[in-house]
């Protein structure tokens, strides 16, 4: 697929199936996202990739403290609200991929179920979690999403998919330790990855995304 193609068809996906993905793919696909801008060309990103025995290890330890509702401590602080304009996209968001899964708003345990798919990687056979050292600023966040963009398109384009998940990221002290990796590090997202499940119900609602017109200005 060419450059356009990958962007338009991209999308999130929420069920996996179990085939591994061949570690020369990763590669290929780390390689791609290794050519990412960054500010004043620092590459400031640092990368886990967790497969095998060891992603099930880490989706044990984190699927445990998200049942048991655990006290979070992202590394990023989640959004404390939005304005009016952003809410209602959430919310809309929100309400139709429940809708396209036939749950409603009100059955509590089955929006439970939904959230701790997340901590079994929606079933993906890989996992990649973004850090970065914990001096860097706001800048290198930014170049922490350029980056995550581009991996994600270079594993479209390998007919691998992807998922971006926050919500990982609210174990994140327990998440390093697990890894061996210094406090000091700051995890800013973890990307689920496998080749899809077509057939599954949870990859059949796409996001609804603004017109250009929506968000442009035109000053001539």
């Amino acid at each position: 697929m060419d450059l356009i193609e990958g962007i338009e068809t991209r999308r999130s996906i929420r069920a996996f199936k179990d085939t591994p993905i061949p570690e020369e793919t990763l590669n290929k696909i780390l390689k791609v996202a290794a050519n990412s801008p960054s500010f004043s060309n620092t590459q400031p990103w640092e990368v886990a990739v967790v497969c095998g025995e060891k992603k099930e290890d880490l989706s044990k330890i984190i699927y445990d403290l998200a049942s048991k509702k655990a006290e979070t401590r992202p590394d990023l602080p989640r959004p404390t609200g939005w304005p009016p304009e952003h809410e209602a996209r959430s919310r809309d968001h929100g309400k139709l991929r429940l809708a396209a899964l036939g749950v409603k708003r009100d059955e509590e345990t089955e929006r439970e179920k939904l959230s701790l798919m997340n901590f079994e990687f929606y079933g993906g056979p890989c996992a990649i979690l973004l850090f970065m050292d914990g001096s860097l600023n706001e800048w290198s966040i930014f170049d922490m999403g350029l980056f995550a963009q581009n991996l994600i398109l270079a594993a479209h384009s390998f007919g691998v998919e992807s998922c971006l998940q926050a919500s990982v990221t609210n174990y994140a002290r327990e998440i390093k330790k697990f890894l061996g990796l210094k406090e000091s590090k700051k995890l800013l997202i973890c990307i689920s990855l496998g080749y899809p499940d077509n057939e599954a119900k949870l990859n059949t609602y796409r996001a609804i995304k603004q017109k250009p017109e929506e968000f442009t200005k035109w000053y001539r």
